[in-house]
């Protein structure tokens, strides 16, 4: 079940933490060359009401309002999107909003204490730093922090009340989860681990062969530093030119072979626990690498691997029962949309970049 209105638009704004230097290239798809200025989108007029759930009117406000909270969370602007695409993009917020109501009409008896509301709110406002810059976002947003709140509030009573129709669908049994690991080895299997620390001194790709040599004299001068007996944590901090190194000392914490670019990793795992490096060249520049730890490959125990995998195949179970009770109240409901109808999927055009996709449940 997703959450809408208010309590989305401030999730939706967390922002994940940027990757080591080290995590191994991905290839990403070349930006499409500039183009003439695509032309303006069609006008596409909704009706004043656009649904109607049990007798209930949802009007084409709140559905504009949704739809444009949707696209401002992903930077999008509404003229850049076709006419037919929004109306896509309308039918699916449509449909999240109608389930909305239906839940909220299911779920209005159902008993939030401000305990639970209060924790929820102290990990969304922890996820802005404070309360004055949730604050902010939500206004620029054109909402209030009551409204939020409110938003939260109606999202527990949902999920506790859908929680009630699911809780005796989602057991599991010893023998299950047996089952599964016997049918799934490879799941079960982890590979060999490195823990390393590093100092980079930077080299340029297409650096001159003289200022190589130097780079790789100043890597070497800083291996034998620390050979000799010089803290590796404290150079890393004062020298290294990986800017992580000043939080993080250079440690790079467990890794497997894949994460870090070829030359790094092949070095890496062939070292002894506690062995110093002399300079390994990767397309970053020069590393004096550290191995400070090791895992060996291993197969995971049933013993060991059963209390997570019997959280996992609960959660598999509560999704499918979940969307089955989202499915069933949605079914029995009286509902009646009034939006345009799409265009024919034959004649759909191919999904831009970027275009929506539906949220889920």
């Amino acid at each position: 079940m997703k959450l809408q209105g208010p309590l989305s638009i401030a999730l939706s704004l967390c922002l994940a933490a940027p990757a080591t230097i080290l995590a191994a290239d991905k290839k990403k798809p070349a930006a499409p060359a500039p183009t003439e200025a695509a032309p303006a989108a069609k006008p596409l007029t909704l009706p004043d009401t656009v649904a109607t759930v049990d007798g209930a009117e949802i009007k084409k406000d709140e559905l504009e309002k949704a739809f444009a909270n949707l696209l401002a969370a992903r930077k999008m602007s509404p003229d850049a999107i076709p006419a037919e695409q929004r109306l896509q993009g309308y039918r699916m917020v449509l449909d999240e909003i109608i389930i909305d109501k239906i839940l909220a009409k299911k779920s209005a008896d159902t008993k939030v204490t401000d305990e639970e509301v209060n924790a929820q709110w102290e990990r969304i406002k922890g996820n802005f730093g404070s309360e004055a810059e949730l604050k902010k976002q939500v206004e620029a947003a054109g909402e209030t922090l009551d409204k939020v709140k409110k938003g939260l509030h109606d999202r527990l009573a949902e999920e506790h009340w859908i929680d009630s129709q699911v809780k005796d669908k989602v057991n599991v049994t010893d023998a299950e989860a047996e089952d599964f690991y016997k049918k799934h080895p490879e799941a079960f299997k982890t590979p060999e681990e490195v823990r390393a620390s590093h100092i980079l001194v930077k080299v340029d790709k297409d650096a001159k062969p003289e200022v190589v040599e130097e780079k790789k004299k100043a890597a070497q001068a800083i291996a034998d530093r620390v050979k000799k007996g010089e803290d590796f944590g404290k150079l890393a901090q004062e020298i290294s030119e990986d800017p992580s190194a000043k939080e993080n000392k250079g440690d790079l914490d467990f890794f497997r072979k894949e994460a870090m670019v070829p030359e790094f990793s092949n070095a890496a795992f062939g070292m002894k626990k506690g062995e110093i490096s002399d300079p390994v060249r990767s397309d970053f520049g020069f590393h004096v690498i550290k191995v400070t730890d090791r895992k060996d490959a291993e197969t995971v125990t049933l013993e060991k691997a059963k209390p997570q995998l019997l959280a996992f195949l609960k959660n598999q179970k509560k999704q499918a029962a979940v969307e089955e009770v989202i499915k069933g109240v949605r079914e029995k409901a009286e509902v009646k949309i009034n939006l345009p109808e799409p265009p024919a999927a034959a004649a759909a055009p191919a999904p831009a970049p970027g275009a929506i996709t539906a949220p889920a449940k």
